[in-house]
């Protein structure tokens, strides 16, 4: 094992030093705009990328993926370490800048630690009066809206799953749904990743993408609803025997209470830009509704003050985690894009009819999301910046977004499917094989979609 390490170690020093003596010929201030390669240096400027893709199949972590890439393009086009290091240097902190994605989800993830998710599920459990299938269709309306505010899907089912487990038990069609919402969720939402790559790679504001994909999240989570109720339903289960919790005690006024900041927060998000547009003011800012919630928080749920704020930056740590990562990935595949990897590809599928370009990026983006589930934003940032360069629309690359999304929830590795396998205490291959076919169905809907939409 040690062996192996070591010469990794030695592969990666050596590569560096070849590059920076060998790149003499050519400098990359001299690149510019990246043009299309052609000939046998169209080939070899597609191989980093190649190479990029099979690491991240073989669950090579991203980063050493990307240098591997990196490292290779920049030997192959003459690629110094100066401009390297500028990439790298740009990069993160484009990543970094992108604050209100960051704001959303640490707000949404303190509102998740304060309770007001499973004191909401505790108040429709009561409503719905034995009728399962209603609660199973809510635990997808909850994951959505969760997953929609925070941007994270694995860490919205991490928290749902073991509710949805207790309540209903694990029902494939809930399983699915879940899934289904999850990916469309969180590769539309204004606090996620992968909008903010979106964002970056479009030229595209976040709030702009948002509003582009809304009625599409609208669709998908709607047939999820459907889905989860139908599949529960025709079981004809009845609710799961439990221990009662703390919330089985409180009453329902105390539980609408509790609930209250997960309500003004969704509002805030979906219809607080809608809102300020009417009245022709900002009031629903980043600002505003941070420090209305954070309060909201505090008065209605069993978190002080400090707890409140200590919660709402511990939810940070996720998507700041996730933006410095992707932003040392994307600085490698910066340097790969130097070489003219994606003008060449452009060039490629764009002999193409025009009519299909778009339905074979969004199954390319499905296939993709498969074996490299775990990796949705690295692999946004490999197939998006083909998608710029082919001029697609902000509708069609979130139509490729969304199919990233869809093909990483028939992954092994992704965390999402880890949590619903963990939360429903069934084996992972047992989450994938109930997917399989109705992320198909999905996946089938998507491409119809982009074919007659964008």
């Amino acid at each position: 094992m040690k062996m192996n390490k070591v010469k990794v170690i030695v592969a990666l020093v050596a590569s560096l030093v070849i590059s920076i003596l060998g790149v003499q010929q050519v400098y990359a201030a001299e690149l510019g705009a990246a043009k299309a390669a052609t000939g046998f240096y169209a080939i070899l400027t597609i191989i980093p990328l190649i190479l990029v893709l099979v690491l991240l199949f073989l669950k090579v972590d991203m980063i050493v993926a990307g240098l591997s890439g990196g490292v290779l393009a920049m030997l192959i086009g003459g690629i110094g370490l100066a401009e390297a290091n500028k990439q790298f240097l740009e990069t993160i902190p484009m990543m970094l800048s992108i604050t209100v994605p960051i704001v959303n989800s640490a707000i949404a993830m303190a509102v998740f630690k304060a309770g007001s998710y499973t004191a909401a599920l505790t108040l429709v459990k009561r409503g719905t009066k034995g009728k399962v299938e209603y609660v199973s269709g809510f635990i997808v309306i909850l994951l959505a809206a969760a997953t929609y505010m925070s941007g994270i899907g694995g860490g919205s089912a991490m928290v749902i799953a073991p509710l949805a487990f207790a309540a209903v038990g694990a029902v494939p069609e809930l399983i699915a749904a879940m899934s289904i919402a999850a990916a469309v969720s969180f590769t539309t939402s204004p606090a996620s990743l992968e909008s903010s790559i979106v964002s970056k790679l479009g030229n595209i504001k976040v709030g702009e993408y948002v509003a582009i994909m809304r009625p599409y999240w609208l669709i998908f989570v709607l047939a999820a609803v459907l889905l989860a109720f139908w599949g529960t339903k025709r079981r004809k289960l009845g609710f799961k025997e439990e221990e009662a919790s703390i919330y089985e005690t409180m009453s329902n006024g105390r539980l609408f209470k509790i609930t209250l900041p997960a309500i003004f927060l969704l509002f805030a998000v979906i219809f607080g830009p809608l809102v300020n547009q009417v009245l022709g003011v900002q009031i629903f800012t980043p600002l505003v509704y941070m420090v209305v919630t954070l309060a909201l928080i505090y008065f209605c749920t069993a978190f002080n003050l400090n707890e409140s704020v200590t919660a709402m930056v511990d939810g940070s740590t996720y998507i700041l985690t996730r933006l410095f990562q992707v932003g040392i990935f994307l600085a490698f595949i910066n340097i790969i894009a130097k070489t003219g990897t994606f003008a060449t590809i452009a060039g490629v599928a764009n002999a193409a009819p025009a009519m299909i370009v778009i339905p074979v990026a969004v199954l390319t983006g499905i296939l993709i999301g498969v074996p490299a589930g775990a990796y949705v934003g690295s692999v946004l940032t490999l197939v998006l910046p083909v998608a710029v360069s082919l001029g697609f629309s902000p509708l069609a690359l979130g139509f490729v977004t969304i199919g990233v999304g869809f093909g990483s929830q028939m992954s092994f590795v992704n965390i999402t499917m880890q949590a619903l396998s963990s939360g429903f205490q069934i084996p992972i291959i047992d989450v994938v094989k109930g997917n399989i076919k109705w992320l198909s169905i999905a996946s089938v809907v998507l491409l119809i979609l982009s074919l007659v939409v964008a």
